[in-house]
């Protein structure tokens, strides 16, 4: 799907997403990342949803949301909160969707001026 934004800007936004991949900028990823809307979009070092730990999420502090949305697949899972407890601890909220429901949320929140990072799982 394309995704189109309302007006131009200098901000990472979701401009596609299908199977597997997510086109950020029009430049297109097929590992699992970290977007905040300024600065580089970084890979996130996991393997898979079974494989985060605490380390993963205590990790996205140090880039400073407001709030994280974490996008896991093709499928929403939950997390089990021992793996988000720094974040629960720093006051930053996080919310659980899949991956495509996560750009989408991303973009919007993005275009409003939030903190927002969001931490993608391609499956």
């Amino acid at each position: 799907m394309k995704l189109h934004a309302a007006a131009t800007t200098a901000l990472n936004t979701f401009t596609a997403y299908g199977p597997g991949y997510v086109e950020i900028n029009r430049q297109r990823y097929a590992h699992p990342v970290l977007v905040a809307p300024e600065g580089e979009v970084v890979a996130w070092e996991v393997d898979g949803f079974e494989s985060l730990t605490p380390a993963h999420f205590e990790s996205l502090l140090s880039r400073g949301p407001e709030l994280v949305l974490l996008g896991t697949g093709e499928r929403q899972r939950f997390p089990h909160p021992r793996l988000t407890a720094a974040l629960a601890q720093a006051r930053v909220g996080i919310d659980v969707m899949d991956t495509r429901a996560a750009c989408r949320t991303y973009n919007i929140l993005m275009m409003e001026g939030r903190r927002v990072l969001v931490a993608l799982l391609m499956q």
